[in-house]
């Protein structure tokens, strides 16, 4: 198989075990490395050949399922494989809802991890989610649908950012900020920053590890 391969995790060591087992399942892919979900979505934006990422939730930059939404929002087309040591039955399941085709425990056996892999190289490309069936699918889906900047400044916003520090993090005007504010409030049909961030952290996107 030729392609990237996106490996992103926080520790070195654990992303040594990654590269190993895509190696012995792909062994002329091309690897790149990301500590960080900055990294990691400069890493999408700029592959050209992505075939697959590889995605630890706890990343620095990341809160909850973000790093799904944010990077399923550069690359729609690219298959996310979630290798995480998040805690619940339910972690899977929200994995999948912000667009990643499948979780795996960092406490999975290397055989476990090799064949996840090699299903996921294989995988036809993600398609459109289901019709939602409750109403916190909807708004789910809603937020997974936000474009990649409307997710940045989302996740500013949970950080507690003001306006001119998104601005100045983010490499725009105050106003583009408000803009996509406004259009982030819109879509989730909610009338200021605080109601947002209580829908954002509602879904998921403060999961504990």
């Amino acid at each position: 198989m030729s392609g990237t391969v996106l490996i992103a995790d926080d520790h070195p060591l654990f992303r040594q075990a990654l590269t190993l087992a895509v190696q012995r399942v792909a062994p002329t892919a091309k690897l790149v490395e990301a500590g960080t979900l900055a990294a990691a979505a400069r890493a999408v934006s700029e592959a050209a050949d992505l075939r697959l990422i590889l995605l630890d939730l706890k990343m620095p930059g990341a809160i909850g399922y973000s790093g799904i939404a944010l990077l399923h929002a550069e690359r729609p087309e690219v298959p996310i494989l979630v290798v995480s040591s998040a805690e619940g039955e339910s972690a899977a399941q929200e994995a999948r809802a912000f667009g990643a085709i499948g979780f795996l425990r960092k406490d999975a056996d290397l055989a476990a991890i090799e064949a996840a892999i090699g299903r996921a190289l294989n995988a036809a490309p993600p398609t459109s989610s289901p019709a939602p069936s409750r109403p916190e699918d909807a708004v789910r889906q809603t937020v997974a649908g936000l474009t990649p900047t409307q997710l940045k400044v989302l996740l500013a916003v949970l950080e507690g950012q003001l306006n001119k520090q998104i601005a100045h993090s983010l490499g725009m005007s105050e106003a583009t900020v408000k803009a996509h504010m406004t259009a982030i409030m819109r879509k989730l049909d909610v009338r200021n920053r605080t109601q947002a961030a209580l829908v954002a952290r509602s879904l998921g996107l403060d999961l504990k590890h």
